[in-house]
């Protein structure tokens, strides 16, 4: 095959299905993957969380194309809650998806991406990865552990020829917000239904999935790409708000957003 080739997790909704989307439309092939089945023939069920799903579907791609250039790991669940509250189970359940679903996508990938050579890896990340949100903390800290992990792969694949990314978006209107588990405040924390209101407005009222797809794609292309790309013009500042102002400083103003 001519054509590029690319995976897209978390492919039937969301970012993952507008980033498919558009990769199709700049002409690549494009298998999007994600637990539930679509019925089209592009689509591969597995959970990212089962090492092995996705070993199988990344072996039956490369055996029906002989090749894999990109990998975009777009998959992802969220959880809100006070941290002394929310079980080991939800927080390990959120580890699962968001980090180990990324790592075996990774691992499953690379064999085949240092083959074709030329590879791209982009994971997505958030602006909650460096502005840590309150009530929101373990998704937060899953997609810090993306950044570290994208950075540290980076270097270690420079050699194969494979460039390594993560796109950090900021609020995005989609099913995210419905789909996201919540753990009850029980009255000790007054403060975490409105902050999570505000956050679920913030998500209701942010940029569309094609925005973000946009900027994936440009990540995906791009000939000498960023290590961290921001998706959206306001998140961008406060990225960069976040690097020039003392830790402690940029810290309370996040909280004081959603107090």
């Amino acid at each position: 095959m001519d054509k590029k080739v690319a995976i897209v997790t978390g492919g039937s909704s969301g970012i993952g299905k507008s980033t498919a989307a558009l990769l199709r439309a700049s002409g690549y092939t494009v298998y999007t993957l994600s637990r539930h089945e679509t019925g089209e023939e592009s689509h591969l069920a597995a959970d990212v969380a089962d090492a092995s799903q996705v070993q199988a579907a990344f072996a039956r791609v490369f055996a029906q194309t002989g090749r894999l250039d990109l990998l975009v790991n777009s998959a992802g669940m969220g959880i809100s809650g006070p941290i002394e509250l929310t079980s080991e189970a939800d927080a390990r359940a959120i580890f699962d998806v968001n980090f180990f679903g990324t790592l075996h996508c990774v691992q499953s990938a690379l064999p085949y991406l240092r083959q074709t050579k030329n590879g791209r890896i982009v994971n997505l990340s958030s602006v909650a990865a460096p502005l840590s949100i309150p009530y929101q903390a373990f998704y937060s800290a899953t997609k810090a552990a993306i950044n570290a992990l994208t950075k540290a792969l980076s270097n270690e694949t420079a050699h194969f020829g494979i460039r390594v990314c993560a796109v950090m978006p900021g609020d995005v209107r989609t099913g995210f917000t419905e789909s996201r588990r919540k753990t009850p405040d029980n009255g000790l924390y007054p403060a975490a239904d409105h902050a999570v209101a505000v956050m679920e407005q913030d998500e209701l009222g942010g940029m569309t999935p094609h925005t973000v797809a946009r900027v994936i794609l440009k990540a995906a292309t791009a000939k000498s790409p960023k290590i961290l790309y921001v998706a959206g013009g306001k998140y961008k500042l406060f990225c960069l708000i976040e690097k020039l102002l003392p830790a402690t400083l940029c810290n309370k103003l996040v909280g004081k957003i959603y107090a």
